[in-house]
């Protein structure tokens, strides 16, 4: 069997040889890669160090990477298997490196997407205060008059939430009064006004 094997190596043309040599550790490289995604790829009880009190705007998601590891071991396993069947399609060399290198970047524009959609498809939780602008809410605590203190309102932004909240108006805003949200303060702080006023 080995003889056979070497016997088939040496009849092919240097092309052949150079997209077998591509295709098989590749194709390896791929199903490992698969293996450890599904199986083994996870990492469990990591420790984070730092500042649990700075405040997070938001996560926009993973962001479109054409070049990632993942992605040159999928174009070189196509690659080295479309050039492999070009070639026993009887192909010229230079249309078989053209088709595989278009499938090789074809494979690598769809595993980029797989990624970036799937990344699009997590929804992070983070309040956006800017939604909470024009929104009625009602006091929860005092708010003290002309930015002299805080105070908390209960509104409805992407659920019931209780913020802090100030006033430009003249007098304190008693509780159970109903307010408006006219302006947000270093993204955590609601400027507002008594509703109707």
């Amino acid at each position: 069997m080995l003889l056979t094997i070497t016997e088939s190596w040496q009849s092919l043309v240097l092309i052949e040889k150079i997209y077998w040599c591509i295709a098989i550790p590749f194709s390896v490289l791929f199903f490992l890669q698969i293996i450890l995604t599904f199986f083994g790829g996870d990492v469990d009880d990591m420790a984070a160090d730092g500042d649990s009190d700075v405040s997070i705007n938001g996560d926009a998601g993973i962001d479109f990477q054409f070049l990632s590891l993942k992605n040159l071991v999928a174009f070189f396993t196509i690659f080295g298997w479309a050039g492999i069947a070009c070639l026993e399609g009887g192909l010229s060399v230079g249309k078989s490196v053209l088709y595989s290198s278009i499938s090789g970047i074809l494979m690598m524009s769809i595993m980029a997407s797989i990624v970036y959609f799937m990344g699009k498809l997590t929804d992070s939780g983070t309040l956006n205060m800017n939604n909470a602008i024009g929104k009625v809410g009602s006091v929860y605590l005092p708010i003290p008059a002309k930015r002299n203190g805080l105070g908390k309102i209960q509104i409805k932004v992407q659920g019931l939430q209780t913020l802090d909240a100030m006033t430009d108006y003249e007098e304190e805003i008693k509780t159970g009064s109903v307010v408006e949200v006219i302006e947000i303060l270093n993204n955590e702080i609601l400027v507002v006004k008594p509703s109707g006023k």
